[in-house]
């Protein structure tokens, strides 16, 4: 059951040292090596090209038609901060712009990953101000009914809790658990360090058959050559 009507305002961030060792890795290497966990659904996508964000989760439980609590949730922004935001229902109105992105920088927040629609793209390429949303729709929002801010959301299908680190770029978007940061900014870490030797040995004309070991087990599977 939803909760709705509330603002919890103790949320308990990771340190900020993990926070910054998991900035440079990208959403792919992210989720792999979170052991392929975490992922939002495709369809959350940037609303302009390159726009990347790395930060800490306020979350924000929305009615449909509805942005007020995107309003209470700008006061709980601290500097590096990304506001998640999620609906009682699927609802694909423009529920953030301009103005409301104007208002979440001035408190330190890095963006927005909404599932449901925002507009005036233009500006926010403009201002590089990135969000990840589910449509761009001009449609405009009511001020009428509460939800709830930092509560426990399904933000295209992944769970986000307050204080959830959630990193953002053009692969999509993937779900930090605040206490599994620094282990997955390690783990990433590694990823990234082999996945460069591998792409040294792929550029220097291995295949991956080979560096894969590929060869016996397709054998195995009965793959023939035909010349």
């Amino acid at each position: 059951m939803h909760e709705l009507g509330v603002v919890h305002r103790g949320v308990v961030r990771p340190d900020r040292r993990a926070v910054d060792a998991l900035k440079p890795f990208g959403v792919s290497t992210v989720h792999e090596a979170m052991g392929r966990l975490g992922l939002m659904r495709p369809y959350i996508r940037p609303v302009y090209p390159g726009a990347a964000m790395c930060g800490t989760a306020v979350t924000v439980l929305l009615q449909p038609g509805d942005n007020w609590m995107l309003h209470v949730a700008v006061e709980q922004l601290q500097p590096g901060d990304v506001l998640v935001a999620a609906c009682t229902t699927e609802c694909e109105d423009g529920f953030f712009g301009e103005l409301l992105a104007t208002s979440v920088r001035a408190r330190g927040g890095m963006g927005l990953v909404i599932d449901g629609g925002c507009r005036d793209v233009t500006a926010l390429r403009e201002m590089d101000f990135p969000v990840f949303s589910r449509a761009v729709n001009s449609k405009g929002t009511v001020k009428a009914t509460l939800g709830s801010v930092n509560v426990p959301v399904v933000c295209a299908n992944a769970l986000v809790r307050p204080g959830d680190v959630v990193v953002a770029d053009a692969d999509g978007v993937v779900v930090v658990p605040a206490d599994r940061v620094a282990e997955v900014a390690e783990a990433s870490r590694r990823r990234e360090d082999l996945e460069e030797e591998k792409r040294a040995r792929l550029a220097a004309g291995e295949l991956g058959l080979d560096m894969y070991a590929m060869r016996e087990p397709l054998e195995a599977a009965g793959l023939r050559y035909v010349d």
